[in-house]
């Protein structure tokens, strides 16, 4: 069979269309088509997600009255629950974990009131790098084998101790801290506050407990200055006090509370534009935004 040329095949192309063309009109669909493509243009859909712009402006954080130091609060809970929840506290530990400080067990570990924020006023409470757990008349001390592992992090610590570590608020790693002059850590005298750990001077709660590594890398000061200075304050109670504009704090808790995402590991992208840390370059990220929007 011989090739057809270009122009019979448009031919035999536009013979088929016609004929096409011919067998609708007959059947009466080209009247259906027409219908359909009119009720199709003329119906919009409903269910359409319609978009939402994210929102990055600098909004309040939302805080407890237990950390607002409501005296009028604490004054009528430390009564009422006096009663109600009981001073010796049992523990949950895997198998694992048990029996790692040699034969401590979990009846043998008592909380105070001071873990339920229960304290009759603000002049008894304790740091929050010092939380207050009793003991049933046993004295504790690290074996040779953590006593030479705590301190191999100075950073976070290396020692993991869900009982008488204390948690980081960004990290959240409950961890004895790496200090060779930390007493707490070392010698686990619940009496002694933890040199590692920051403490908030203004409201003492667990959002002003940072470790070294955290605030160095998150908010750009140094452990040894925030320790000899007895006013510092956690980005919390900055912001409440409205003593540094856009200084926030940016753990992935308070930014999802503000519902913002959270920057994940940002370190070096911060560095590389010139930020000491995280908490620098979100801030300077608020300022703009803000200034945006106040230009529309």
């Amino acid at each position: 069979m011989g090739r057809l040329r270009t122009s019979d095949y448009e031919d035999l192309r536009n013979a088929r269309i016609l004929e096409n063309q011919a067998r609708m009109a007959s059947l009466g669909l080209h009247k259906t088509a027409s219908e359909l493509r009119l009720i199709a243009s003329s119906v919009r859909p409903t269910n359409l997600r319609k978009y939402s712009k994210k929102d990055y402006t600098l909004t309040p954080l939302r805080r407890s009255d237990r950390l607002k130091h409501s005296d009028h609060r604490l004054k009528h809970s430390s009564t009422a629950t006096a009663n109600k929840r009981p001073n010796r506290v049992s523990l949950r530990r895997s198998g694992r974990l048990r029996g790692k400080e040699g034969g401590v067990s979990e009846e043998s570990v008592e909380e105070s009131e001071e873990s339920f924020g229960t304290t009759p006023s603000s002049e008894e409470r304790r740091p929050a790098n010092m939380p207050l757990v009793k003991l049933g008349g046993l004295e504790l001390q690290l074996s040779p084998e953590y006593s030479a592992r705590r301190c191999d992090s100075k950073g976070r610590g290396s020692l993991y101790d869900p009982v008488y570590g204390i948690c980081c608020h960004f990290c959240r790693q409950k961890k004895l801290c790496g200090e060779e002059d930390c007493k707490r850590c070392s010698d686990l005298d619940m009496d002694e506050p933890c040199i590692g750990k920051t403490d908030c001077s203004a409201c003492h709660s667990s959002n002003g407990v940072l470790c070294r590594a955290c605030l160095m890398v998150r908010y750009g000061e140094e452990m040894d200055e925030v320790r000899k200075d007895k006013k510092w304050m956690c980005p919390h109670c900055v912001e409440e006090k409205g003593i540094n504009p856009y200084w926030i704090c940016n753990s992935s808790l308070c930014l999802r509370k503000r519902k913002m995402v959270p920057t994940g590991i940002a370190i070096f992208r911060a560095r590389e534009m010139g930020y000491k840390s995280v908490a620098h370059l979100l801030m300077d990220k608020l300022q703009r935004t803000n200034k945006v929007i106040a230009r529309r």
